[in-house]
């Protein structure tokens, strides 16, 4: 099931949840189409990040909810016009198996 490429988007939205200095609960990406913005976000895939070269900028924002117990993280990622080859070494790319 092939997933449409990302476009329309400069940026990707990543959430991380999970319980506070404990287990990953989730991990999802969402893009805004900036082509239409009235369409809102959409959930995207990481295989989806990767194929469009988008890499993980030092920015985000941490959540912490005492009352549940609860962790949440927001990163941001943004579209990298470097050559693909060449960025594929970098640590920055989404990928779970090396997400920092």
């Amino acid at each position: 099931n092939e997933m449409p490429p990302l476009e329309n988007s400069a940026y990707v939205v990543q959430v991380i949840h999970q319980i506070n200095f404990g287990a990953l609960e989730g991990k999802r990406y969402s893009e805004l189409n900036e082509a239409s913005v009235a369409e809102g976000f959409k959930e995207v895939t990481e295989k989806q990040l990767i194929d469009a070269n988008f890499e993980k900028l030092n920015s985000y924002k941490n959540f912490k909810c005492t009352v549940h117990n609860k962790f949440f993280e927001l990163n941001l990622y943004r579209k990298n016009p470097v050559n693909k080859h060449h960025w594929r070494a970098n640590i920055a790319r989404p990928a779970s198996n090396i997400d920092l």
